[in-house]
């Protein structure tokens, strides 16, 4: 398990973006709350998190335009797959608990 430390790895925001990760973030979670992640990209090509758009006033959200990065979604749900069969194994479980209690749709 991480341990918190003084030494934390990063990712770089780049390698984020280009795995598809950016994408499936915003497209599955933070679209639908009508928010979005940003990628800022430097005059010397350097990429940073800019910020959230909110656009929570909008009762559909935000949605990507066409075409949608289609290899960028399958990019990262490949990773996803990957990495949530490797935590079951190790964990028995993809998504920690709050409370101890499972969490319920409303």
């Amino acid at each position: 398990m991480v341990k918190i430390t003084d030494e934390v790895k990063r990712m770089d925001v780049k390698e984020f973006r280009e795995m598809g990760l950016l994408v499936e973030l915003n497209r599955t979670f933070l679209h639908p709350l009508g928010l979005a992640l940003e990628v800022v990209v430097d005059d010397d090509g350097t990429e940073k998190l800019g910020g959230i758009w909110d656009y929570r006033d909008d009762p559909e959200g935000i949605v990507y335009g066409n075409p949608l990065p289609v290899d960028k979604v399958n990019k990262a749900r490949e990773f996803i797959k990957q990495k949530h069969r490797q935590r079951a194994k190790v964990l028995g479980f993809v998504y920690q608990e709050v409370g101890g209690e499972k969490l319920t749709e409303t």
